[in-house]
């Protein structure tokens, strides 16, 4: 009877031992996929995305700790809902990079458009102040008020190319759609034709 006993928990112990060990290899492999996952988006989530990123991070460390202490089950259920965030942040990465891309492409146009636009208006300020005499087209208010949005214009231009040179393509198309949208207001208001 005692040996029985013995060869039963002896088979229970392998049986518990080959059910671990046939956890262990997925687990690992799970591990090892979600970190290879996590190192194909990191220089971008860095980027564009830190919170996300140190989320994940924060996931993938706790599947390595489970891993460690050997809770393989853990890992096996963690893996899933790493990867799905990963896909997430995948994604909103490449939503990211393609409004980017479409920024800067904007930018490109701005910054041909926009600087025509503002020396137009200048010179349009600048002859209605040598003749002395504002046309009736043109009343004195509406002159004072284009001399105070060609200022605004300039300003918000200059904030719009820094954001650019600082790498902000979203900010700077966003300003200089501002500032053209405002050029054409100005145009209006002096009479000009409009483009």
């Amino acid at each position: 009877m005692r040996i029985s006993k013995v060869c039963l928990s002896f088979a229970a112990a392998t049986l518990l031992i080959a059910g671990c060990a046939k956890k262990e290899e997925p687990a690992t492999q799970a591990v090892a996929s979600a970190e290879a996952a996590v190192a194909a988006v990191r220089d971008d989530a860095a980027k564009y995305a830190p919170e996300a990123l140190q989320s994940v991070d924060a996931k993938l460390a706790e599947m390595k700790d489970e891993l460690a202490k050997e809770k393989y089950k853990a890992v096996l259920l963690d893996a899933p809902k790493l990867n799905a965030e990963v896909n997430l942040l995948t994604e909103s990465l490449i939503a990211k990079k393609t409004q980017i891309q479409a920024s800067t492409n904007e930018w490109t146009d701005l910054k041909a458009e926009v600087p025509l636009l503002v020396s137009a208006i200048q010179n349009r300020l600048d002859s209605l102040s040598v003749s002395g005499k504002l046309p009736e087209s043109v009343p004195k208010a509406a002159f004072e008020a284009a001399q105070a949005g060609l200022a605004g214009m300039k300003s918000m231009w200059a904030e719009a190319t820094a954001a650019f040179s600082a790498g902000n393509a979203t900010e700077a198309a966003d300003k200089g759609r501002l500032v053209k949208a405002k050029a054409a207001e100005l145009q209006q208001q002096l009479a000009m034709p409009v483009a």
